[in-house]
């Protein structure tokens, strides 16, 4: 009778030693992103915030997001380093939407195989893009996973808690018809429709280096997603915001009517959107329909805020000091039948 020769969990795929260094790697860059509310580090079996004396009333809203086939392009060009930031935006962006400062996020990491200079830069970028937000990366999970996924690739996914009084909560009741609809612009397209962003890519011959609008392609299909958080944030303080909507998708259609409520509608004016390169050359290439359009990608308007008529100059004043590009992309109206967002 032969006797089994041992095992090990090395063996069976999975590299301890590999996490460990991965965490050891991430701990400088995750703590730049701690807030003084954070209590404790990396390590524990749970994360600790304390939200003590920073809120009277406090609503908590909570988001989860992954950043879709995105992933394929970043996995196939090595960007591993901006797309932890699209992660960020993809779930800090919604949370705000309700005027919440996003406090802290989670995310989880899962591979096959666990390459440590990869999975260092993806959690570098997450750590970046909660920076950037002004939310702590506060704790995770590396996963590693031998036989789920191919060699080289990965999977994300993100979870963020904000917080905001309960007074200031932003629910779409002081939407009023003939408020204006501002559109803020994205970076591209964010993290959303890839699917269809790399059929066209696939179909077109993956023009990588391709110029567009003054930029190689692939630069502007993988542009991370923009992180409105700290200036919104900074416009609440300071103005009366009926409502807010984050682009993802579903696009200008079937977003910003989310937070009009029933018996109002939206009038777009497509005349004020005027496609960026990147999305210029996916309609053309593609041969994508308008409607089409709107409804997948965010067309150059990432994030949408919901002004009174009264107050679209001092607004309008303080993007543009804040370095947000704008325009005025239609108003909400009442709704006619069934069809509550016209665009044309």
């Amino acid at each position: 009778m032969n006797t089994p020769s041992p095992l090990t969990y090395r063996e069976s795929g999975v590299d301890i030693d590999a996490g460990n260094a991965v965490v050891e790697r991430i701990k400088p860059l995750v703590k730049r992103s701690f807030r003084p509310e954070v209590m404790g580090g990396l390590g524990g079996f749970g994360a600790l915030f304390d939200l003590s004396g920073k809120y009277r009333e406090p609503v908590l809203v909570s988001g989860t997001d992954g950043v879709g086939t995105k992933l394929k392009l970043a996995q196939q060009y090595s960007r591993h380093d901006t797309i932890g930031i699209d992660l960020v935006g993809m779930c800090v962006n919604d949370v705000l939407v309700q005027g919440a400062e996003p406090l802290f996020f989670l995310d989880y990491f899962a591979t096959g195989k666990l390459d440590v200079d990869t999975t260092v830069a993806v959690v570098g970028g997450i750590a970046r893009g909660c920076e950037m937000a002004g939310c702590a990366l506060i704790g995770g999970e590396t996963a590693e996973m031998p036989d789920m996924y191919p060699p080289g690739e990965y999977d994300l996914a993100g979870f963020t808690v904000g917080a905001v009084e309960k007074s200031q909560l932003l629910d779409g009741s002081k939407v009023r018809a003939g408020d204006v609809l501002l559109g803020i612009a994205s970076s591209g397209p964010h993290s959303n429709g890839y699917s269809l962003v790399r059929r066209i890519f696939e179909r077109a011959g993956r023009p990588a280096d391709l110029d567009v609008g003054g930029v190689p392609l692939i630069d502007a299909l993988m542009a991370p997603t923009t992180l409105y958080v700290k200036p919104i944030l900074e416009l609440l303080r300071k103005h009366d915001l009926h409502a807010m909507a984050h682009i993802t998708g579903g696009g200008l259609t079937e977003n910003i009517i989310r937070v009009i409520p029933d018996g109002l509608g939206l009038d777009i004016d497509a005349s004020a959107i005027v496609l960026p390169p990147v999305f210029d050359w996916l309609q053309r290439e593609g041969a994508v329909p308008a409607q089409e359009m709107w409804r997948t990608f965010n067309c150059g308007v990432g994030f949408v805020l919901v002004v009174a008529p009264s107050d679209v100059a001092a607004v309008d004043a303080d993007l543009d000091r804040l370095g947000l590009s704008h325009r005025q992309i239609g108003y909400v109206a009442a709704a006619v039948g069934d069809n509550r967002v016209r665009i044309g």
